[in-house]
């Protein structure tokens, strides 16, 4: 098998803060898709994230496999993107499958200026840090609503917990000032359960202070397997724009 592609250096695209349809936000997520694509060469391993902005990207990555033989390997950080992978020609292994990878490729449900992030509105967070840490480049695509002075400022923080330990985490978290709120499924009764069969606490912090001081405070709580701070995993960001251009970020 070849060579996977890792990218340690960060792409971030930036986009202006408009008000924008969805017709017009979907073009953005799929121009980023398009582009980070790109990147991607013949005997790469890749992560392909959770997400509908990485979904473009494995859609594009999907195209030059049939049009191109692009001959990759694909590295799932969930079920539905494996899905998908399948179902657009991407051969995909397992983490356990491969030494390393030369490329990830994920969203991110926030983005603040030293390319730290919010992850796991996909409920995908954990596989996707495994996924992340394995990779030599790890990429985050995005739209420009995704951009933030400061982490928390739109979206909690998910942290997957223990069912059998929701409600004692619930309390540690209160304590900690945190408002969790168990997530529920839309379409079906109950909370949502992870690949792992975990369950998940959305935390809104008033203030989220310290980031990086935030997220090993929550990896400490017994019952919590992970949660969706990304503090140092970014090597790049690209953010798309209203405007039609991609920023590219990179981690100095």
């Amino acid at each position: 098998m070849g060579y996977i592609l890792l990218i340690k250096q960060p792409v971030y695209i930036q986009l202006k803060h408009y008000d924008m349809n969805k017709e017009v936000l979907e073009q953005a997520k799929a121009r980023v898709g398009e582009q980070v694509a790109q990147w991607v060469t013949t005997g790469m391993v890749v992560g392909l994230g959770t997400g509908s902005t990485a979904a473009y990207a494995i859609r594009a990555i999907g195209r030059r496999v049939k049009e191109e033989g692009l001959r990759v390997t694909g590295v799932p950080t969930s079920y539905s993107a494996e899905l998908l992978a399948r179902m657009v020609g991407i051969p995909v292994a397992t983490p356990g499958e491969v030494e390393r990878i030369d490329l990830a490729i994920d969203g991110a449900d926030e983005v603040d200026p030293e390319l730290r992030l919010i992850k796991g509105r996909g409920a995908a967070h954990t596989r996707e840090r495994i996924v992340a840490a394995m990779a030599e480049r790890f990429v985050v695509v995005a739209d420009f609503s995704k951009e933030v002075a400061q982490l928390g400022e739109k979206m909690p923080v998910p942290v997957e917990v223990l069912p059998f330990a929701w409600r004692p985490v619930e309390r540690s978290l209160q304590v900690l000032g945190g408002k969790p709120v168990l997530r529920m499924g839309m379409r079906k009764d109950g909370p949502v359960i992870t690949d792992q069969g975990f369950w998940i606490l959305d935390v809104k912090f008033e203030s989220m202070g310290d980031p990086r001081e935030v997220a090993s405070m929550l990896k400490t709580l017994p019952g919590v397997l992970d949660h969706g701070l990304f503090i140092d995993e970014t090597t790049d960001v690209l953010i798309a724009t209203a405007e039609g251009t991609i920023v590219h970020r990179r981690r100095t």
